[in-house]
């Protein structure tokens, strides 16, 4: 891990509504009548790419806009000294003060940060200094170890950026969360955060102005009217970014669940207009904004947008549109950076995908069930399941997956494997059929039904789990699929199925999901591992901060330990059910077109981190048990079990 460099991309911070409602919402401190901000926050597709990697000390290297170098930043690893270069407020005062609050607060050394990559522009209400405090954040969390979930990152970002001259609110650090939009709320020192899942593709447009304004001051001004309005304006501003906004809030919400682009801009023209009649009265020589303003109403790109509105602190910094689809997102570029003399980009908004696919690779030999896999697959070796009726094993994962809404199955199996297609087919004899029972002639109709959803794809070489899992590619088409292992049954102990426990932890976290069970430290090295912090207080649902396949004992000791409320430390392998996101597939195929391979196969678990370390990663606890049936003594223990309740541990 010392001398590990590895990659990140922060990206910029654009707030669709609720613009200064995080500060607003914290003078509830003192003044309970104020009512809590509410903004919808999202990540630009700009942003800020960087290697990093363990140092002695701190050392930044960027690029100004145009690709060209800046000077390398040096300091040492004093608290005194970053804290007064934080104080100073140039570009690296962002990353010193995010440094000095670590060092203070943690163990750790220095960093070595090269942002290679700038395409966020800067002061223009896109949260550039956000994204560089986060990424600073999450570089230290990663290769120290520190087990920091998302939101303890942004927490130390702004803990970092506030030691500078900025006067950030608690808004801007959203960009920790990546490219989905989250609804925050401010309530004095509180804040919650929830995803906001997109009923449809929304395609919206951005542009810098070009133009100056003087964020300090708007923001001096308008704290002004705080805590306690002192005259009818003040009033009026506590109420455009309080109820009012709130309402807002609360209407763009449904119009994004719906999909409803015609609706958001709508209420994008209703907010400007409240900004521009109760908030910009109170800095007149900032928010008047003429420049803005001329660009909202130019009749061509009213006839491309449903609606538009100022971005961060308003002002002649930024401006927003929502436009009517994906050729109007182009035109409008192109309108605004070549006739309007601007620096428009796009921001697509994808639509929240649900999980209706699901790959179960089943072309692996079987070599440890040798010689009985010379004559039928392990997938396909019997159980007696629970409702008394003996099964397939694949048949039971199937079931399971049907309960627990899957739409469509895809098996991933060596050529001329007919077995699982004569299993699901509806061939069976007249003659057989009459000699079962009248329920089993039911059930055959089920298991035709169910094979209505499979299809196959074919691996033609062994060449490592990550290369079967890529065989899915097609089918997987852009959208999260559920991965479950061939050789393994699962058994719910609270009648939720564990394939629909782990599906609705991703409709609600929209990350990577794996599931993770507790396993002795002894044991870690027959497993992939995973370690975190636990995001919810009954200890459930982590937030994954590494991936490692098959540690020693004394690295996951020291690496991979799971802090539990009680003080101990436990360890947590793969379940075997994992939704993969669109990421993992494209990764995937670029390790197998540059034949990058891990012990001489394509891995999935160096790709599940990856994806970690850029989109983040949940990890879920399921209420139920894994039985395996790979090996000899695990199937016998599984056919010796797997019928019988289990009771609900948690």
């Amino acid at each position: 891990m010392k001398d590990q460099s590895i990659d990140l991309f922060v990206p910029g911070r654009l707030c669709l509504f609720g613009e200064h409602s995080d500060w607003a919402g914290g003078y509830r401190r003192i003044n309970s009548e104020i009512i809590p901000g509410s903004a919808v926050v999202i990540g630009t597709e700009e942003g800020i790419r960087a290697k990093v990697k363990r140092s002695g000390k701190l050392m930044v290297r960027s690029v100004n806009p145009d690709g060209t170098r800046t000077d390398t930043f040096v300091s040492d690893m004093d608290l005194k000294m970053l804290k007064r270069i934080a104080a100073e407020g140039s570009f690296f005062s962002y990353i010193a003060g995010v440094a000095a609050y670590i060092y203070e607060h943690y163990v750790v050394d220095g960093l070595e940060i090269d942002c290679y990559e700038m395409t966020l522009p800067m002061a223009k209400g896109l949260s550039s200094s956000a994204a560089i405090c986060v990424l600073a954040a999450r570089a230290f969390n990663q290769l120290y170890n520190l087990q920091l979930t998302t939101r303890g990152e942004m927490e130390i970002a702004y803990k970092g950026e506030i030691m500078t001259p900025s006067r950030c609110g608690k808004m801007d650090q959203g960009c920790a969360y990546g490219k989905k939009p989250i609804h925050m709320v401010f309530d004095g020192d509180n804040l919650d955060i929830n995803v906001i899942n997109v009923g449809k593709e929304l395609y919206w447009v951005l542009a810098n102005l070009n133009s100056k304004k003087d964020t300090k001051r708007i923001l001096s001004d308008l704290n002004s009217c705080y805590p306690f309005p002192r005259n009818e304006m003040h009033e009026e501003v506590q109420s455009a970014l309080g109820t009012e906004n709130q309402q807002l809030v609360v209407d763009v919400i449904k119009a994004m669940e719906k999909g409803d682009a015609r609706k958001i801009g709508k209420l994008m023209d209703e907010a400007q207009q409240l900004f521009d009649k109760k908030v910009a009265p109170a800095c007149p020589n900032e928010l008047t904004a003429p420049k803005l303003h001329k660009i909202l109403e130019d009749e061509y790109v009213r006839e491309l947008a449903w609606g538009g509105k100022g971005i961060g602190s308003q002002g002649d910094g930024s401006v927003q549109f929502i436009v009517k689809g994906e050729a109007e997102q182009e035109e409008l570029v192109r309108y605004l950076n070549e006739k309007c003399g601007l620096q428009a980009f796009k921001l697509t908004v994808p639509k929240h995908k649900k999980v209706t696919k699901a790959v179960i690779p089943v072309a692996g030999f079987g070599t440890r069930l040798f010689p009985a896999t010379k004559v039928i697959k392990k997938e396909l070796f019997p159980v007696l399941d629970q409702d008394g009726i003996m099964k397939p094993a694949l048949l039971i994962l199937i079931e399971e997956l049907v309960s627990s809404g899957i739409e469509e199955i895809c098996l991933i199996i060596q050529e001329e494997e007919e077995l699982y297609r004569k299993l699901f087919s509806c061939k069976i004899s007249d003659t057989h059929m009459e000699k079962l029972p009248s329920a089993m002639r039911e059930y055959e109709k089920r298991i035709c039904d169910m094979g209505e959803k499979i299809t196959y794809a074919v691996q033609k070489g062994q060449e490592g789990f990550g290369h079967a899992v890529f065989q899915s590619y097609g089918f997987s088409n852009s959208e999260p699929v559920l991965l479950l292992l061939g050789d393994h049954i699962y058994k719910s102990c609270t009648g939720v199925p564990c394939a629909k426990q782990i599906i609705d932890a991703y409709e609600h976290y929209e990350q990577l999901t794996i599931m993770v069970e507790e396993v002795p430290v002894h044991e870690v090295g027959r497993y992939g591992m995973v370690s975190g912090k636990w995001m919810d207080s009954v200890e459930r649902v982590m937030n994954v901060t590494k991936v490692f396949e098959k540690p020693t004992k004394d690295y996951a000791e020291e690496f991979m330990g799971v802090k539990m409320q009680n003080g101990t430390q436990k360890y947590y392998s793969v379940f075997g059910q994992y939704i993969l996101t669109p990421s993992v597939f494209q990764l995937l195929g670029r390790n197998i077109a540059e034949n990058k391979r891990e012990r001489g196969e394509f891995q999935l678990t160096s790709v599940l981190e990856e994806v970690r370390s850029t989109e983040g990663m949940v990890a879920l606890v399921p209420s139920g048990k894994r039985y395996d049936i790979g090996m000899p003594d695990s199937y016998q223990a599984t056919v010796a079990a797997f019928s019988n309740p289990i009771e609900n541990e948690r």
